[in-house]
């Protein structure tokens, strides 16, 4: 097993200490429960004490014809006895629990990596359906890796007959005799997923128990069949990790949760208004699970309703807050530039996915940055800020409450699907140790006279809420007179208000950017934002342990951006820009800092390769 799971080349054996990791990918159709099979590997190997990252990889149609290639679904998880920064670039072992799952992800698995199929599915019809002339396992077409087959279906049908399920009822527990294989082969604990399974099926036993029969038969056919070949047990030791409380968290869960603390922080309710689009909508689903916390969710009957009900509630003293993946940001745009005239805090999360108009709906990218900066209507700037993973949601979302309450203006943090969606283990942090930044409301009418567009050192307006005695105001989209707020269309005015919106978030404090791994000055720095950052990190790494000049930056705040980034850049020779996109960053960089900045484009809904950026860090250090 050894030589299949954890065959590094030459170059990665230099770039590494000698610790392990495992990349392995569960795929076949959606209706097969690959998503649950692998989130409760995940769970296993949190529990195992292993380092992980992963990568759910779904198919766009809700339910596409089964056995067909655009309905596999996928699951990759990379875990090891070290850091984990990339789900992984190539699966050790992919275990295809059809032909489907088969022909759409083997071309991803590293040469000599083993195949687990299921013979059973193998059927004409699904061979037909995956577009085979032959059965892949039986004609040479898989010779440069290792194949086990075996009829996985037929297995868990002997397993679960003493429950006397129907035949569809049983062919739906053969994710869980894949499961046990699976934890059998990695040395995995099976008592949690015996809990789970108790508690999921708690109203009907029956489901429970052939679920866990069907685990623990895949469990001892591991265990028993002796196979001969590949298929042997590996241990993977336990992470080097500091000591504290850990679980395993979505971006969606960790944006979900720090938007809660935000609010905690700010000493404010907060108002939820949200509209289904994926892969935003699991923000909506955590915090519905969350009212004791203050928390009102709001499921509109649509993108603009949504993002307007946040609205008036910020107006109303809480803190509004919306989602929504492109094409939905795109639709709340009118509001955005209200919220902005208004000077409302709003924090509004885009889970950034592929494509203009429905696109690729359940893949990645990261193609909405000039939508972010650029994208309203009359020279309406927001802050814009940007989470590198999972975990890092947690703090990115504490920042954007930060920022909006303090300054009085609506905030966006750009995340993306394979952030939302991958999870990763998170130190449970002490809340103790997080600044409150306390939210003061105009209360009483100031010295002088109330001006509802009066300003403090941060150009902040104050925020009154409604009903208030002696502080009535207008409020509106059309445009306000300095300092009264009164509706004013002279030029003079208008001048001076969009300068001091500019400024307003132009001057907001944000950190001085820092270099994450190298030297602030050398022959290139990799600059990276959102998601991009584990394979960059990797990549840098490695190209640094064979002795080349690079160093990596990635950015959390992209409007306004760091103050020092300027300077910064241009200690470097070269300024190379991987994005998942067409080169948005790129060209922020290149206009305000007049720097040459290069890409490094994808755009193809999947994640970089670590092993992409490393081919370009060499071409120019080499």
């Amino acid at each position: 097993m050894a030589s299949a799971v954890h065959d590094v080349t030459s170059e990665e054996s230099t770039a590494h200490p000698p610790a392990e990791s495992v990349v392995v990918r569960f795929a076949g159709d959606s209706g097969d429960g690959m998503q649950l099979t692998g989130g409760q590997f995940t769970l296993s190997t949190a529990l195992a004490g292993n380092d992980l990252a992963t990568f759910p990889d779904f198919p766009a149609e809700i339910r596409a014809p089964q056995g067909t290639l655009f309905g596999v679904s996928a699951f990759q998880i990379n875990f090891g006895s070290t850091a984990i920064e990339t789900a992984g670039d190539q699966p050790d072992v992919l275990i295809a629990m059809n032909p489907a799952g088969l022909k759409v992800n083997v071309d991803a698995l590293k040469p000599g990596g083993l195949i687990i199929a299921d013979a059973g599915e193998f059927t004409k019809r699904n061979l037909d359906k995956a577009k085979y002339d032959a059965s892949p396992l039986t004609d040479d077409s898989l010779a440069k890796w290792q194949v086990l087959s075996f009829d996985i279906s037929q297995l868990t049908l002997d397993a679960v007959k003493p429950f006397g399920l129907g035949n569809k009822e049983a062919l739906r527990c053969k994710n869980m005799w894949t499961l046990g294989l699976a934890l059998w082969m990695f040395d995995r604990d099976r008592a949690p997923i015996v809990d789970w399974l108790k508690a999921k099926f708690a109203k009907m036993p029956v489901l429970a128990e052939a679920n866990i029969a069907a685990l623990n038969a895949g469990h001892a056919y591991g265990e028993t069949a002796e196979l001969s070949g590949p298929m042997k047990q590996h241990h993977i030791g336990v992470a080097p990790v500091a000591p504290g409380l850990y679980r395993t968290v979505t971006g969606a869960e960790a944006i979900s949760m720090g938007l809660v603390a935000g609010a905690q922080l700010a000493g404010v309710p907060m108002f939820f208004g949200g509209y289904p689009i994926t892969p935003a909508s699991a923000i909506l689903h955590h915090l519905s699970r969350l009212k004791e916390f203050g928390i009102t969710t709001f499921q509109a009957e649509d993108e603009i309703a949504a993002i307007a009900s946040a609205i008036g509630a910020s107006y109303a003293g809480q803190l509004g807050v919306t989602s929504s993946s492109g094409p939905g940001i795109a639709l709340k745009g009118e509001a955005m530039g209200l919220a902005i005239m208004t000077e409302l805090p709003l924090v509004v999360v885009n889970s950034q996915r592929g494509g203009p108009s429905t696109g690729l709906p359940t893949k990645t990218e990261q193609s909405d940055l000039y939508q972010a900066v650029y994208g309203r209507n009359g020279d309406a700037p927001m802050p814009v800020i940007a989470a590198r993973s999972a975990a890092d949601c947690f703090d990115v979302a504490i920042e954007a409450v930060r920022i909006a309450t303090q300054y009085m203006t609506p905030v966006m943090l750009l995340t993306d699907g394979y952030i939302a969606n991958a999870a990763e283990p998170w130190a449970v942090p002490d809340m103790s140790s997080y600044e409150p930044f306390p939210v003061q409301f105009l209360e009483d009418v100031p010295e002088g006279g109330f001006k509802p567009y009066g300003r403090d050192e941060k150009l902040a307006r104050p925020w009154v809420k409604p009903g208030t005695p002696g502080l009535l105001h207008r409020i509106g989209g059309i445009e306000k007179a300095v300092g009264t707020g009164n509706i004013d269309y002279g030029a003079a005015n208008h001048q001076k208000m969009t300068e001091i919106r500019r400024d307003k978030v132009a001057n907001i404090a944000v950190p001085d950017q820092q270099v994450e791994l190298g030297e602030d000055h050398g022959k290139l720095v990799v600059v990276g934002w959102g998601s991009t950052f584990g394979p960059i990190h990797q990549a840098v790494r490695r190209a640094r342990k064979r002795g080349l000049d690079v160093a990596h930056v990635h950015l959390r705040h992209i409007w306004p951006l760091p103050k020092n980034l300027g300077a910064l850049l241009g200690n470097y020779a070269h300024i190379l820009v991987p994005e998942m996109n067409t080169g948005q960053l790129k060209t922020v960089l290149r206009d305000q800092f007049l720097v040459d900045a290069k890409p490094l484009n994808k755009v193809s809904g999947q994640p970089f390769m670590i092993a992409e950026i490393e081919a370009a860090i060499d071409a120019i250090c080499t």
